[in-house]
């Protein structure tokens, strides 16, 4: 049985979600998943950028678009027209969380600004999200993640010693400072049930990729230098990365002596390479691990795979396969676990949603609806929550504010 509504933990709260493209909607997703009520605004026209990337999905989605925004209503509303500001903000007041990614200065123009809003709505909490501070002298500048990415140092500590700077997989600066976003609303909505007052939240992408540096970037700052790159590598444990066996490759944790003393015993049969006074510890072995790694290698690309993972396994060593993407996902791992669920749609029959990581009381958080064709939700919504007729929502279509 899945939760019911009433049961998840930010039932009750309702979100206007005025961002778009990744790390914001990543944020409004968040709070969905967590049962909020959040209201996607987007452009009568294109609507979300998203709606355009990647492979479609029906007339309106794309799997880009709908990686962000599962369980939200969309409303489509044109906000460079006087009509539309006026139904954002009558929307805004109906709602306990804003979450706005403009460039800088452009949310104040349209009236929506925090300045704006709270002035009638003390107890509002709204989420700025910006690409740079928003006090110093790069305010008004665009945040893209790539560009982020290099900014920060996370292209330069990424990928192996002998490439060039390289880009994370995913836009992990967006996802990140949408998840950061996500946990400062938790907090102000815990504050106000305490104190009845609002916040304003400001966020910058530059800040939470510096933040996402974590101990390499400790280590720069300890060095005076970049520390050295390392791929697929432990930049300070050995043997702890990912190995080539004689038919593809695992992932090797050894995380401490005894477990080294084990692997090199039971898995490789190198009882020698445990006892070499320049592998006794971890230490030893990261300052050595020119001479010791090329001996590993030489070991387990004489065995296979299932068999050094079955070995690994009976050793007590973390291990896995390094699986393809959609090998990962079609897994029997993430089928017992729900992580991928079938919803409908009714032009595509059926589409492909994850579920949400969070479980409550042994139970996942539901995908409650599929991620929104462009507008499905505009009549429901604005008919519900501001008391519009049939006849004014369909003169507003026609005026193309809706």
């Amino acid at each position: 049985m899945s939760l019911l509504n009433s049961s998840l933990p930010l039932a009750g709260v309702r979100v206007l979600d005025l961002s778009r493209i990744l790390a914001g909607p990543w944020c409004g997703m968040v709070l969905a998943d967590l049962g909020a009520e959040v209201i996607k605004v987007e452009h009568p026209g294109r609507g979300d950028d998203t709606r355009d990337w990647g492979l479609r999905v029906g007339k309106t989605e794309t799997a880009y678009f709908n990686s962000v925004n599962r369980n939200k209503r969309s409303v489509t509303l044109d906000l460079q027209t006087p009509e539309g500001q006026q139904i954002g903000r009558d929307l805004a007041k109906q709602c306990d969380v804003v979450l706005q990614n403009f460039k800088f200065g452009g949310i104040d123009k349209l009236g929506l600004g925090y300045a704006q809003l709270s002035a009638e709505q003390p107890g509002l909490i709204y989420c700025s999200i910006s690409g740079y501070d928003r006090t110093g002298p790069e305010a008004a500048r665009p945040g893209y993640d790539l560009v982020v990415q290099g900014e920060t140092g996370l292209m330069a500590l990424n990928g192996e010693a002998h490439q060039p700077p390289l880009k994370f997989g995913v836009a992990a600066v967006d996802l990140f400072t949408g998840m950061y976003s996500a946990q400062a609303v938790l907090a102000a909505l815990y504050q106000r049930e305490k104190t009845g007052k609002g916040r304003h939240i400001e966020m910058a992408l530059f800040d939470c990729g510096l933040m996402i540096t974590a101990y390499y970037g400790l280590e720069a700052l300890l060095m005076g230098e970049d520390p050295p790159r390392y791929g697929n590598n432990h930049p300070s444990i050995v043997p702890y990365g990912v190995f080539d066996a004689q038919d593809g490759p695992l992932v090797i944790t050894v995380g401490n002596n005894a477990q080294f003393a084990r692997f090199c015993t039971h898995v490789i049969a190198r009882p020698d390479l445990a006892a070499d006074e320049r592998f006794k510890t971890n230490l030893l072995r990261a300052a050595n691990r020119d001479a010791l790694v090329p001996e590993i290698n030489r070991e387990l690309a004489r065995r296979k795979r299932a068999d050094l993972l079955a070995t690994l396994a009976q050793a007590g060593i973390p291990c896995g396969e390094v699986l393809g993407l959609h090998e990962a996902l079609t897994s029997q791992r993430a089928t017992d676990a729900g992580l991928v669920t079938t919803q409908p749609h009714p032009v595509a029959g059926s589409v492909k949603v994850l579920a949400p990581p969070y479980r409550f009381d042994g139970e996942r958080l539901p995908v409650r609806s599929a991620p929104p064709q462009l507008g499905e939700g505009t009549h429901d919504v604005l008919q519900s929550l501001l008391g519009l007729s049939d006849e004014k929502i369909a003169q507003l279509r026609t005026s193309g504010v809706l």
